[in-house]
């Protein structure tokens, strides 16, 4: 190394943070994943035998999505582009098609398209590489912290495999942040930093698997403690008082985000206001993501609430945007009145249980066929093989029930909804119980020949 390269690197090391400096650029250095990285496991595999595949890697921050992305690249020789999902439209993309067929045609070398936060893109800027994944110009690797189920586009979806990545271990971060201490080049091993095996053991705790907070945790640390020896240590208690914010939301052993969490849940499901106001407060006030506990809320309308008061997802969604709108602190009253309602609005559990009864039978039988009555006949073809054959209009009959069925032969007379009988749901249940009750007459006055015996005049 010449005295030029040594001030670049510096100069380099300089700006960077330390988690940008120290990201493993091999297999043999990255921590964790091992589902995936073992030896005879899916991405080891594909690496080994140059058979790279789309893939979205979807997992919690800081467990290694961009980093594996680039080492996937590195071992197999491709043409790495990072593409954020945040900053790119769709003439970046076609910007990013034109370096791909470049590189194939003058290099005879891949392309892998790393898009970061791929669940922030719309349906047309994944529509403007669907055509190139799926003739293989560009090998996609997506990464996102959301369900991509939710978030990307069915086609694509189709193309790629999900990837499931995994928090880090406390072991594997603490492999992280020693490594780091010990790193002359890229971390801290310049000068000798004193930790005990405690106070790296609670880095690792509350960074709640993700390495990237671990090392940003260190390197404030570090700088927080301005000395100008070459040995230099940082105590259990010096890292506690520094980090006491995240400390009580990420603690596992005391106030863990999990358990804030679960408190606010459990309270409102357990109709106290009381308590969810307190517990959401709490969370408020140790640092936690507003949104975070907005969504959290969102899913508790549907899930412990749902039909029992339609409009709980409503203020739930509403207050969602009110704090988007306003931000903290205005924007934190309005996620306490959610949370207020939430817990005194009556509570059912049925469409939750209900799609899950749904799932498991999907799950067991599989692609059932779609009863031909109800099937869709917008051409003469269709109508010739009975597409549509035999279809009761319901409101050509009376309160608009009919009595035909809708479910797959298969699973037919399977009833997956039932509502309770509180709030609303209480309504609905009478009524469903009426139409189910009137249907089973129909159907059993309609064995002797078709027609229309329960029409209006």
């Amino acid at each position: 190394m010449d005295l030029f390269e040594y001030n670049a690197r510096q100069s380099r090391a300089g700006s960077q943070p330390l988690a940008e400096r120290v990201r493993p650029n091999s297999l043999k250095t990255f921590m964790g994943q091992k589902h995936l990285l073992g030896k005879g496991k899916l991405i080891r595999t594909a690496i080994e035998t140059d058979h790279i595949f789309s893939m979205i890697l979807w997992g919690p921050p800081g467990c290694g999505k961009t980093t594996l992305a680039r080492i996937i690249a590195k071992e197999t020789q491709s043409h790495f582009v990072h593409f954020s999902a945040v900053l790119s439209g769709v003439k970046e993309i076609r910007s990013v098609i034109k370096i791909a067929k470049d590189q194939r045609a003058l290099y005879r070398q891949e392309t892998i398209l790393f898009v970061d936060e791929i669940h922030r893109f719309n349906k047309a800027q994944q529509d403007a590489f669907l055509h190139h994944v799926e003739d293989g110009l560009i090998t996609l690797i997506g990464a996102t912290t959301e369900n991509p189920s939710f978030e990307v586009i069915g086609p694509l979806l189709s193309r790629c495999r999900v990837v499931t990545m995994q928090a880090l271990s406390e072991e594997d971060i603490t492999l992280i942040i020693e490594s780091a201490l010990k790193d002359k080049d890229r971390g801290l091993g310049e000068k000798s930093w004193q930790l005990s095996r405690d106070a790296i053991c609670y880095l690792a705790q509350i960074s709640d698997g993700d390495a990237r907070m671990a090392l940003n945790n260190l390197e404030l640390l570090t700088r927080l403690k301005r000395t100008d020896q070459q040995e230099a240590s940082l105590t259990l208690a010096e890292i506690k008082t520094a980090l006491q914010e995240k400390a009580l939301v990420y603690d596992k052993s005391g106030e863990s985000h999990y358990n804030l969490i679960s408190a606010l849940h459990k309270s409102m499901r357990g109709s106290d206001p009381d308590a969810a106001i307190y517990w959401l407060g709490r969370m408020l006030a140790s640092g936690e993501n507003p949104l975070y506990v907005a969504r959290r809320m969102v899913r508790f309308a549907v899930e412990d609430i749902g039909n029992a008061d339609p409009e709980a997802l409503n203020i739930a969604l509403n207050g969602m945007e009110a704090y988007r709108f306003l931000g903290s602190p205005e924007g934190d009253l309005a996620l306490a009145q959610v949370a207020a309602y939430l817990a005194t609005a009556p509570k059912s559990n049925a469409i939750y249980a209900a799609y899950k009864k749904v799932q498991e039978t999907i799950k067991q039988t599989g692609s059932l066929e779609t009863p031909l009555h109800i099937r869709n006949a917008p051409t003469g073809l269709m109508k010739a093989i009975g597409y549509g054959k035999g279809y009761q209009y319901a409101h050509d009959y009376r309160d608009a029930i009919d009595s035909q069925e809708y479910l797959p032969e298969k699973i037919r007379g399977r009833m997956f909804y039932h509502p309770v009988d509180r709030g609303y749901e209480q309504t609905i249940k009478k009524r469903l119980d009426h139409w189910r009750h009137r249907k089973k007459q129909m159907r059993s006055s309609m064995a002797s020949g078709p027609g229309k015996a329960d029409s209006e005049d």
